[in-house]
């Protein structure tokens, strides 16, 4: 069954609430990661130098991450615009409630993400 009007706001509201409240966070990380080192030369220790290092790695492997959900976030805003939005991107076929409801950037449905995970479909 098709969403209503209705839903498709509320869904399109909760969108931007997460673009919102994920594009606050990419700002904080990535100015943590850009921000220099207060404490560089030769008076920090190398075990302390590793550890700034390990941290900045693991903000950007997470900055990564969030950067690729902001990117389905925007994709399912698209779908919005577009009329599409709660139809497989794939398959063509009605994406469930109860699948938007807990993943409202879902552009799949589950069986065709399934495939796009194991490689076997392309984007």
């Amino acid at each position: 069954m098709p969403l209503s009007n209705v839903q498709i706001e509320e869904f399109k509201e909760r969108l931007k609430g997460l673009h919102a409240q994920l594009t606050r966070m990419l700002e904080g990380t990535t100015r943590n990661v850009k921000r220099p080192d207060e404490a560089t030369g030769y008076t920090q220790h190398q075990a302390d130098q590793g550890t700034d290092d390990f941290d900045r790695t693991i903000s950007l492997e997470i900055t990564g991450k969030e950067f690729a959900l902001l990117r389905q976030i925007d994709r399912a805003l698209e779908k919005i615009e577009d009329s599409t939005y709660g139809i497989c991107d794939v398959s063509g076929e009605e994406i469930p409630l109860a699948r938007l409801e807990a993943i409202p950037y879902a552009t799949m449905t589950v069986k065709s993400q399934e495939l796009f995970e194991k490689g076997l479909l392309t984007e």
